[in-house]
């Protein structure tokens, strides 16, 4: 591992060789751009401002910036050099930052991190063959795969204004739902709140209208990963989702981590994916390896109590890869902005302790799950707070997401 002048306690998620990017701000000060070093944020404005980064173009502009949307938009090359540069300032030895040092580092713990991009579009994908195949069962035990599911990434479009950064309270929807055993539907707050495991990138190339992206074109496209929780009202979306899908059973919240790792922070942690059969149509044939060995988990945390793990899953067990997915996105013509976002779907394994829901980790509310403190769960109550983490772990490297946490309050 390279070492920094900044002091990064063993076990960081953001070692030197991490480098995530990220928007905070400090009290009334305008945010800004930063990336996650140790526990301090390095201000990329304050940087650019003292003559460090002539590399990128109009760099304490672009730093300056609210969201990450102006220095994605300048291109791969650029963000390389932008790492390069950045790592090098930060290796220890390198004095010419450490004179600035009060001006460019902040404690995390004096920052507030916002949004990171500015999301214009937001895809979610299915591409969890566990998951699909345990939701399927719930449903058609027979058949829990529909004929379609191993030919395409099965996804939706989402509701991009409604996504939240990490520590954003959420409140319990309210909408319709439909016991099975009634004759006619009911109005109220959600009886059966859930989470989903996610992983999402975000686009930093964009494409015209009409333009598709192969396979082996996609990471151009992908500027960097954040953890994302996809919010469920089970209930809502179980009455609902006939014949079109999803809409107000997630429409209403979904959260992310302040911090993008980049496709080159990840590419010691490459993996490839699980076979597919049938063999896919032509245009979503691919060559490599395009998944990632990344340790997931989630907790739930009822108020005043400690946190219980419920889940541990990985992201290398989607079925769909990253390039399947943008490859199929944009086969229509559909195209990419900087800044959309797309989600993995709930990424399940098949131990039933790696199921990335609490309508699959319950069955269905069929079953309970009992805490350490005797409490028990089949679905969210309202004060429990979610949390998310994931990290990638290899010869003593460790590259991490950081948290998304939400905490589930009653309905308004």
């Amino acid at each position: 591992m390279k070492k920094s002048w900044v002091p990064i306690p063993e076990g960081s998620d953001f070692p030197l060789e991490n480098l995530p990017y990220g928007i905070f701000q400090i009290n009334r000060q305008h945010p800004r751009a930063g990336v996650a070093i140790g526990e301090y944020i390095l201000d990329l404005h304050a940087v650019a401002s003292v003559g460090l980064l002539e590399e990128i173009p109009n760099a304490a502009e672009v730093f300056g910036s609210s969201y990450l949307n102006a220095f994605m938009a300048l291109g791969k090359p650029v963000w390389q050099i932008t790492r390069q540069r950045i790592m090098e300032l930060l290796l220890e030895g390198n004095n010419e930052l450490q004179s600035y040092r009060d001006q460019v580092l902040v404690r995390q713990a004096d920052a507030t991190l916002q949004m990171p991009v500015q999301i214009g579009n937001y895809t979610d994908f299915y591409s969890s063959i566990e998951h699909a195949t345990n939701v399927g069962k719930q449903f058609r035990p027979d058949n829990p795969l529909l004929p379609n599911w191993k030919h395409l990434p099965i996804a939706y479009h989402g509701r991009a204004s409604s996504i939240v950064i990490s520590g954003t309270n959420i409140h319990r929807p309210k909408g319709q739902r439909k016991a099975a055993d009634a004759d006619l539907p009911t109005f109220g707050p959600s009886k059966r709140m859930d989470f989903e495991l996610e992983v999402a990138f975000v686009i930093g190339k964009e494409t015209a209208l009409g333009q598709t992206v192969s396979t082996s074109q996609a990471e151009e496209h992908i500027f960097g990963f954040f953890l994302f929780n996809d919010w469920s009202a089970r209930d809502i979306q179980g009455w609902e989702y006939q014949p079109l899908g999803p809409f107000l059973g997630k429409n209403f919240a979904s959260s992310i981590s302040p911090w993008i790792v980049t496709l080159d922070a990840l590419e010691p942690f490459r993996t490839g994916s699980p076979v597919q059969n049938p063999a896919v149509l032509p245009y979503l044939q691919y060559e490599g390896e395009h998944s990632f060995d990344i340790q997931l988990e989630v907790a739930i945390q009822p108020e005043g109590l400690e946190e219980q793990v419920v889940c541990r899953s990985n992201f290398n067990y989607l079925y769909w890869n990253i390039c399947q997915q943008l490859a199929h996105h944009t086969v229509n013509g559909c195209n990419l902005c900087i800044g959309d976002v797309m989600a993995s779907g709930t990424i399940s394994g098949e131990s039933a302790d790696s199921w990335g829901s609490l309508l699959e980790l319950t069955e269905g509310g069929k079953k309970s799950l009992i805490f350490s403190d005797g409490i028990e769960r089949k679905f969210l109550e309202d004060n429990d707070t979610v949390v998310m983490r994931g990290f990638c772990e290899k010869d003593g490297l460790r590259i991490g997401f950081g948290e998304v946490r939400g905490k589930l309050l009653p309905s308004l």
